[in-house]
């Protein structure tokens, strides 16, 4: 090597210099091996403990999110009973009234009004809005 070469650096255009990650515009990332979580999951995979590489940006820089390396991504995890089960619990805990104890097919707003409509303000619930009482499980197996 001569004195030239030694001044050469080798740098990512994405790449800002400073330490921080790339951020790209909305729908101009550009690269294939690039995806957001969700698009990960789509296509079966997760982050797998890998820190984010890129940003994505869109509403002026107001909403981002994160770009993970498909290389780098692993297989997403089966769900079991077990998990199965807590999902269906916490689920649970969302969706019935802790009044009629009716569970629904949705989330009632128990932090506003602390039951369903029904109990709330006398609004008639549709009866194909929710399972009989008491709430059973949701459990696919």
């Amino acid at each position: 090597m001569d004195g030239q070469d030694q001044d050469l650096l080798d740098l990512d255009p994405n790449d800002p210099g400073d330490g921080s990650l790339p951020v790209f515009p909305w729908k101009q990332a550009g690269r294939e091996n690039l995806a957001t979580r969700r698009q990960l999951r789509d296509m079966g995979l997760r982050p797998g403990g890998q820190e984010p590489v890129a940003r994505i940006e869109c509403r002026g820089g107001k909403r981002f999110a994160w770009l993970y390396r498909i290389d780098l991504a692993l297989p997403k995890l089966p769900m079991t009973l077990a998990k199965e089960a807590a999902l269906d619990r916490a689920m649970a805990a969302r969706q019935t009234c802790p009044l009629c104890r009716r569970r629904y097919f949705h989330c009632l707003p128990l932090t506003t009004l602390g039951s369903c409509l029904e109990c709330f303000d006398g609004t008639p619930a549709d009866p194909s809005a929710y399972t009989a009482s008491p709430a059973k499980h949701q459990l696919a197996a």
